[in-house]
């Protein structure tokens, strides 16, 4: 399965992102199939060619959520946002079982 997605450059405080075509199973900073564009976060300058990730979303390329709302965000198209990060659950077994130790017989 291919992924449109980013892929960091730059240096440690100085991030830059590739918007790229990859197969799932590489590595993001590995090689890729072609370069679509890139974002600048600190100029908030979003630069890609939409033909060519129409082109691969034909080919059955799947969009991930944070290229898709950089997409809706810049007004590349008009699809909805998609979650982009799931929010960490609070571990109910960790809380009782805090809970049994401060109980004393």
């Amino acid at each position: 399965m291919l992924k449109v997605r980013l892929q960091r450059t730059g240096k440690r405080g100085q991030a830059y992102f590739r918007v790229i075509v990859v197969e799932h199973t590489k590595k993001p900073k590995g090689k890729f199939l072609e370069l679509l564009g890139n974002y600048d976060p600190h100029k908030k300058d979003l630069k890609v060619k939409m033909d060519r990730i129409e082109y691969w979303i034909s080919k059955g390329a799947q969009v991930s959520p944070t290229v898709n709302n950089l997409l809706v965000n810049y007004k590349y198209w008009n699809k909805p946002k998609m979650q982009s990060w799931k929010p960490k659950k609070r571990q109910e077994s960790a809380q009782s079982s805090a809970d049994d130790k401060n109980k004393t017989p």
